[in-house]
C-alpha cells in the first residue's frame, strides 16, 4: 500500500486549463442529458396522465441496452482508425445526433392514447440513447488518454467532475421552467417541448466542442511497435520492470467479445468497478430512507418541514461537493490516489455514522452537520476513478499491446448505471422490509423507524468499508504506474 516515491509532472505532460475547461463541457453536456430525460418525465404522468408504472418502465428499459451498445460502441472507438482520430468523430456527430433526438423526443402530439405516448417514448428513447452512447463513450475515453502523468490525469478529472456538477445544480429548476404560467400558461406538455429544443440546442453548441478543440495522443499511429523498437525495449529495460503477458485480440466480433472478456477479468479494473458500485450504491440504495428518516423521525410525520430541512441539506451537499472535488485532487497530488481514496471515503463513513446522532427531533438543525462530511464519498469517488481507470489502461496496453479505453470506459460505466438501476430497484424492498406503511403517517411502529435508521446509517457504511478492501488491493501505486509509463514509452521507440 505503501507510496514509495512521488513524481512531479513533467510541463509537457501538463494539459492547459483550458483545455480540461474544454473536456470539461462534455461532462456538463453528459449530466444535464440524464439529468434531463429522468427529471423531464414527470409531464409523462402529470401532463399526459400515463401510469406511473408505465413511466417507470420507460426510465428503465432503454438504460437495458447499454449493456451492448456501450461496450459496443467502446470497441468501434478503440479500433477507429481516420485522419480525425478515433473519438473525436464520434463525439462531434453524437453531440449533433443527441441534441437533434432529445428536442424531437419531447414534440408529443395532443390527444392521444396512453400506449400511443408509450410506444413513442419508448421508440424515441431508444434512438436517443444510441446517439447519447456515440457521444459519451468516446468523450470519456477521449479523457483518458489526453495525458500520460499520473497527477495531471487527477487534475483533468477533478475539473471534468467540478464542471458536471453544475449540471446538478440547473436540472431542479427544470419542473419550475415547464409549468411556467407567464411563459406556457401553466402547460407543462408545452413547457417540456421548449425546454427539450433549448436543450438540444446547447448539446450541439456545447457538446462539440471536446471533438474540434481537442488532440487525441494516440490519433495517428499505433500502439504495437515494430520488431526493432521491441529489441530497444529489451536492450533498455529500467532496473524494475512491471511483468507482462502480452496478448494480441483478433479485429471484429471475435475481437470484440474476447476484448470484453479480457476487460472483465483485468484484476485492477475489477477492483475500480466493485469499489464504485459499493460506494455508489451503497449511498444510492438508502437515498430514500434519508427522506424517510427526516420526516418521520425527526419530524414526526411533517411533509412540509421534512421536506424544507432535506432541500437544505441537499443545496449543503452540492456546495459541499464541489468543494471536496477540490481539496481532493490536490490531495491526491501530494499523497497518491489510494491513500486520497482512503481519506475521502473515511470522510465518509464518519459522516454516515454521525447522522445517528444528529438526525434527531431534540434539535433538527443538526442534521445538517453529516453533509459536508458525506459528500467525500461520491465527490472523490468520481474524481479519482476516472484517473485510475486511465492507469489501469497503461497497464493493459503493457500486456495487450493495444489502446483500450474505449472498453473500459463503457464497462465501468455501465457498471454504475446497472447498480443505480438495481440500488433503486432494492431500496423500495428495504422500505417494505422496516414496516413502513405510508397509511400511517407520522405514527410508524417504534420498530419501523428504528430499521430505517438503522438501514440508513449501517448500509453506507457496510459498502464503504468494503470499498476500502478493494483499493487496499488495488496494486497500481505511483511508484507502478511510472514504471509501467517508462516500459510503454520505451516499447513505442
Amino acid at each position: 500500500m505503501i507510496e514509495h516515491q512521488h513524481y512531479e509532472t513533467a510541463p509537457e505532460d501538463r494539459i492547459p486549463f483550458l483545455q480540461k475547461i474544454i473536456y470539461g463541457t462534455g461532462a456538463f453536456v453528459n449530466n444535464l442529458l440524464a439529468a434531463a430525460i429522468g427529471g423531464m418525465a414527470i409531464i409523462l404522468n402529470l401532463g399526459l396522465g400515463m401510469n406511473p408504472a408505465l413511466v417507470g418502465l420507460l426510465g428503465a428499459l432503454p438504460r437495458l441496452t447499454d449493456a451492448i451498445t456501450d461496450p459496443l460502441m467502446g470497441y468501434i472507438s478503440d479500433h477507429t482508425k481516420s485522419k480525425w482520430g478515433r473519438r473525436r468523430p464520434y463525439i462531434f456527430f453524437g453531440a449533433i445526433a443527441a441534441g437533434i433526438i432529445f428536442a424531437l423526443l419531447w414534440q408529443l402530439p395532443r390527444g392521444q392514447s396512453e400506449m400511443f405516448y408509450f410506444w413513442f417514448f419508448l421508440v424515441g428513447s431508444l434512438i436517443f440513447y444510441l446517439a447519447y452512447t456515440v457521444f459519451a463513450t468516446p468523450w470519456v475515453a477521449l479523457g483518458y488518454e489526453l495525458t500520460p502523468d499520473y497527477h495531471e490525469r487527477t487534475r483533468l478529472m477533478g475539473v471534468q467532475n467540478f464542471m458536471g456538477q453544475l449540471a446538478y445544480m440547473v436540472s431542479p429548476w427544470f419542473l419550475w421552467f415547464m409549468q411556467h404560467q407567464l411563459l406556457f400558461g401553466g402547460d407543462m406538455v408545452l413547457g417540456a417541448s421548449k425546454l427539450a429544443i433549448i436543450i438540444g440546442a446547447f448539446t450541439i453548441c456545447v457538446g462539440v466542442l471536446p471533438a474540434l478543440f481537442l488532440k487525441e495522443r494516440f490519433a495517428k499511429k499505433e500502439i504495437a511497435q515494430p520488431t526493432a523498437a521491441i529489441a530497444k525495449t529489451e536492450e533498455s529495460k529500467p532496473a524494475k520492470s512491471v511483468e507482462t503477458n502480452v496478448e494480441e485480440f483478433p479485429v471484429g466480433i471475435a475481437g470484440f467479445f474476447r476484448g470484453f472478456a479480457a476487460t472483465i477479468k483485468f484484476k485492477p479494473f475489477l477492483s475500480l468497478c466493485g469499489a464504485t458500485f459499493l460506494v455508489f450504491n451503497g449511498f444510492m440504495l438508502v437515498s430514500s430512507f434519508q427522506f424517510y428518516v427526516i420526516i418521520f423521525y425527526v419530524f414526526g410525520g411533517d411533509q412540509v418541514q421534512g421536506a424544507e430541512f432535506a432541500g437544505w441539506s441537499g443545496t449543503l451537499g452540492a456546495i459541499s461537493t464541489f468543494c471536496v472535488i477540490a481539496l481532493i485532487t490536490w490531495l491526491s497530488s501530494k499523497i497518491g490516489k489510494r491513500r486520497a481514496f482512503f481519506f475521502a471515503i473515511g470522510m465518509s463513513i464518519f459522516g454516515y455514522a454521525l447522522k445517528w446522532f444528529c438526525y434527531t427531533p431534540d434539535n433538527p438543525m443538526l442534521l445538517l452537520i453529516p453533509t459536508p462530511f458525506m459528500a467525500f464519498g461520491l465527490g472523490g469517488l468520481f474524481t479519482l476513478m476516472g484517473s485510475m481507470i486511465a492507469d489501469v489502461c497503461d497497464m493493459d496496453e503493457l500486456q495487450t499491446n493495444e489502446r483500450r479505453e474505449g472498453m473500459f470506459g463503457s464497462i465501468y460505466w455501465w457498471v454504475v448505471k446497472l447498480g443505480m438501476a438495481a440500488a433503486l430497484a432494492g431500496g423500495g424492498f428495504l422500505l417494505n422490509a422496516t414496516g413502513f406503511d405510508v397509511a400511517l403517517g407520522g405514527s410508524q411502529a417504534a420498530e419501523t423507524i428504528f430499521m430505517m435508521r438503522v438501514f440508513d446509517v449501517a448500509i453506507p457504511i457496510i459498502s464503504s468499508v468494503l470499498a476500502l478492501w478493494m483499493i487496499f488491493i488495488y496494486p497500481i501505486t505511483e511508484e507502478k504506474a511510472h514504471e509501467i509509463r517508462v516500459q510503454l514509452e520505451q516499447r513505442r521507440g
